[in-house]
Order: structure tokens, then C-alpha cells, then sequence
């Protein structure tokens, strides 16, 4: 069954002009259109400014979309009553720390949404909030303490607990691990995919980490400038990338043992977003882009099982 089904969803940014410039726009998120199935976990990759925040919070409603469609399990979200789209989605932000009210007691941030979107008196969200505590290893003593006073694995945990209280079909995952240490990332993931197989609850992931995305994600779907280039299976993704960005993030990520690769000698930059360049936005950075890659946008094209990749001349499988 799928569980998220996003049809040409894009935003588009006005910018306001100056003493020296013009007014614009910046297209963040290009027009994509991706499916994640019920109990998958869908990576989400690119450098800063790729537009994966954007898209995370288009999908949970805090950013209105210029065009598109979201559906979850077949029910478009275009005017969803707020309180059943928590119900649907929820989302873990990247500081477990500052995203809990500080002037709140764990308690009553855990309340919140059970009072909000599933209208439980007392004793059921007392019943609910052990029930929650417990499943992400933390102790009922916790709950009159307020967010300073823990450490950020048990912050995160709490920001977990928060959004299973609204018992969501979908989770999206900003970031989740990136502020922890490396042996609290360990326990918050091993966390996190037992949540999965108890809850049947679907992810969509997102990290800078590329060995946390492809040990985490059955999927992964790498973004440049806002379009997706590439989607396909996690082992597959970066093991034969298609896509000569994928290849690029891929190289470039540090691994014990081995020397950094070399500066490229191209770009390295991402393109103007006020004034991007015609045809395929990583020409600039490709060693393999001609001509027609600089006047035609590539489209996301099938390339071997289950991967696709937007690109004039893909790298071979």
C-alpha cells in the first residue's frame, strides 16, 4: 500500500528587490513527483541548499506548496482539517533541545497533541504517555522534569515520544541524529527502526550522513538544486550511482583509511538561485556535460531495476 504519494510538488519563494536589484523568485523545490510505500524508509540526500527542509516541511504543512498534490494513503491533504493531518504526519526536528517549549514540563508537552487531536481525558493520557515512555526507553520520572535538563539523546527520545503521541501513519525525520554523539546516533537509530517494525510506521529520512542514509533507508533519493536526480535502492544508489552528482556526494564523503579526494577544479558551487543557468543545473560541475546538457533539463528516466536518474549521459550500471 502507499503510504505517501507526492505529484508535481514544487515552492517558489518571492524575493523582494533592492536599492541594486530587482525583484524575483527562487524555485527551491522544482516539480517532483515521488511514491514511499507503508513501512519503507525513504532517504533524503543533497548538499545545503538542495531544498530538503523545504520539501520536509511542505509535506507536514507548515510551508504552503506553489503547485502539486500530496496524498497519504489515497487522501489529498489539499484541504485536510489540521487536526487529522497531525494525526497522518509528524515531524522530528534536527536540535532535540531547542524544538520542546522550554517554559513547558515534559508532561505537558506530551499532552499536547493528545488532548488536541485525539480529545483523551486524564486518566487515558496518563494511560498513553507511559504506554509512549516506555517504548522509547525512557522513565515515567522524566515527565515533571523540563527539555534543559536532559542531555540531547534523551531530548531527541522525547521529541520521538511527542510525535508518536499523535499516532502517525508517516514520520518525517530532519536531520535526527546530526547534533548527537556518535554513540547516542547508534542507540536513537537502533531506536528508530524498532519503532518502525512495532508501529508499521513509514520514514521519510533525511541526513547530510550518507553512511547513516544507505544503513537506515531501503530507498534513497538524491536531490541538486532542488529537482531529484536520482532514486533508486539504497545498495544500489551509491554502489553503481547513475547520476555523476550522486557519484560526486559518494567521493566525497570521508571514510576511515582513506584520503580525501582532491578539490575539483570545476564549480563547486550551487548555481545562482536568482538566476539559474538553462539546461541541466550540475552541467557547470560535470565532467561529462556537452552541449545539449547546457540548453536541455534532463527528466527522471527509468536506468536498470528500480533506478532512476536525471541525466543526458548517465554514468553506466
Amino acid at each position: 500500500m502507499t503510504a505517501l504519494k507526492v505529484e508535481n510538488l514544487s515552492k517558489t519563494f518571492p524575493v523582494g528587490g533592492g536599492l541594486f536589484r530587482a525583484a524575483g523568485a527562487v524555485r527551491a523545490v522544482r516539480p517532483m513527483s515521488f511514491a514511499v510505500e507503508t513501512g519503507e524508509t525513504l532517504g533524503i540526500v543533497g548538499e545545503s541548499g538542495c531544498g530538503k527542509s523545504t520539501l520536509a516541511r511542505m509535506l507536514v504543512g507548515l510551508i504552503q506548496p506553489t503547485t502539486g498534490r500530496i496524498e497519504i494513503e489515497g487522501k489529498p491533504l489539499d484541504n485536510a482539517d489540521p487536526a487529522a493531518f497531525g494525526k497522518l504526519i509528524q515531524y522530528i526536528f534536527q536540535d532535540p533541545v531547542s524544538s520542546l517549549n522550554p517554559r513547558k514540563s515534559i508532561r505537558q508537552i506530551m499532552e499536547a497533541p493528545l488532548k488536541r487531536l485525539h480529545g483523551l481525558d486524564r486518566a487515558q493520557r496518563t494511560a498513553r504517555i507511559g504506554e509512549i515512555f516506555a517504548s522509547v526507553n525512557l522513565r515515567e520520572e522524566f515527565l515533571d522534569r523540563y527539555p534543559h535538563e536532559f542531555s540531547g539523546g534523551q531530548a531527541q527520545r522525547i521529541g520521538i515520544a511527542r510525535g508518536l503521541a499523535a499516532a502517525p501513519r508517516i514520520m518525517i525525520l530532519d536531520e535526527p541524529v546530526s547534533a548527537l554523539d556518535v554513540s547516542v546516533q547508534a542507540q536513537v537509530l537502533n531506536l528508530l527502526a524498532d519503532l518502525r517494525r512495532r508501529f508499521t510506521l513509514t520514514y521519510l529520512f533525511i541526513s547530510h550522513d550518507l553512511a547513516v542514509v544507505e544503513a537506515v533507508s531501503d530507498r534513497i533519493m538524491v536531490l541538486y538544486f532542488g529537482a531529484v536526480v536520482e532514486i533508486g535502492r539504497a545498495e544500489e544508489v551509491f554502489k553503481t550511482p547513475r547520476h555523476p552528482y550522486t557519484k560526486l556526494l559518494a567521493d566525497s564523503a570521508p571514510v576511515v583509511g582513506r584520503p580525501l579526494a582532491p578539490p575539483e577544479q570545476r564549480d563547486s558551487e550551487l548555481p545562482d538561485p536568482l538566476n539559474p543557468p538553462p539546461g541541466c543545473s550540475f552541467a557547470g560541475r560535470c565532467p561529462r556535460a556537452t552541449e545539449r546538457c547546457r540548453t536541455a533539463e534532463p527528466e527522471l528516466r527509468p536506468l536498470g531495476d528500480d533506478q532512476l536518474a536525471a541525466c543526458h549521459h548517465p554514468l553506466e550500471g
